[in-house]
């Protein structure tokens, strides 16, 4: 029997054998916790409609619990299958278009920098960067697929404070100001220059990697520039102060490419884009 799903919060009756998810990377986590947390699996379809997340390629969950991320890695969670819906990317906004690449940057970027990574991985993400850097940040269905990728080749290795900070951040800005803004992938977008600029000046490792997989960090900067929005920066840089030794603690900031330490919070409170 098979079904799409409705409310991943219902139960779901014993005698499904199949669960079907449309949707963005919280819906398709609720969904792998629904079908594979359970004595009888389900087997999982996920279809993205909206990129950035990559979580239909992922054996990662992240849950949402009390304003706290909750993340779970098994192999169980990988859905049985991945379908792309091309057309669905001519329904998402400019905005979220534009946000879901940001993310998509970010698990490339952090997953191909993460001290966790090994050589072949790192290839692999740089070959994709180096196809990410030809299309535009804009509603493409090719980002489904570079989505996809970039999530699958994180979860290989980790990612870095990009996603320490909106992990952080986005439960207690959601919960006082309800604002897209506020999202994984719009603070993700918002963050990446500032924190690609804290790595190159903190360790000489980020622009190490990059000359040797021949990927060009002006190309990359030129990225973030474009994802960048001052306007948010400014109303999220008070919140980076405030929750800097949250961030700290947080296991994706443990793994970023350079050091983060205490003092390192005046980078983000001072910085301005170039």
């Amino acid at each position: 029997m098979e079904v799409p799903i409705v409310d991943p919060d219902a139960p779901l009756e014993d005698d499904l054998d199949t669960l079907i998810v449309i949707g963005g990377g919280t819906l398709i986590d609720r969904a792998k916790v629904a079908a594979k947390d359970r004595n009888r699996p389900l087997r999982l379809v996920a279809v993205p409609s909206v990129w950035g997340s990559g979580a239909e390629a992922s054996p990662i969950v992240v849950l949402d619990r009390g304003g706290a991320k909750e993340i779970r890695v098994d192999r169980k969670y990988l859905p049985e299958h991945r379908v792309i819906w091309p057309e669905l990317a001519s329904s998402i906004s400019p905005d979220q278009a534009k946000t879901g690449c940001g993310d998509c940057w970010a698990h490339a970027l952090e997953g191909f920098l993460s001290p966790l990574a090994e050589a072949t991985l790192r290839a692999d993400l740089a070959g994709l960067m180096h196809q990410m850097l030809d299309l535009p940040l804009t509603n493409d269905a090719r980002w489904f697929e570079m989505s996809a990728r970039a999530c699958a080749g994180q979860a290989r290795s980790s990612v870095g404070l990009m996603h320490g900070i909106a992990h952080t951040l986005e439960g207690p800005l959601r919960a006082t100001v309800p604002d897209r803004r506020w999202g994984h992938a719009a603070i993700i977008a918002t963050v990446f220059l500032p924190v690609l600029d804290f790595d190159q000046r903190t360790s000489t490792r980020c622009g190490e990697l990059v000359r040797e997989f021949d990927l060009g960090i002006a190309a990359i900067a030129a990225v973030g520039r474009s994802l960048f929005d001052r306007e948010t920066y400014d109303r999220l840089r008070p919140a980076i102060g405030e929750y800097w030794p949250r961030i700290l603690r947080d296991p994706c900031t443990r793994t970023n490419c350079a050091l983060v330490r205490p003092a390192h919070v005046d980078h983000f409170l001072s910085w301005a884009c170039p």
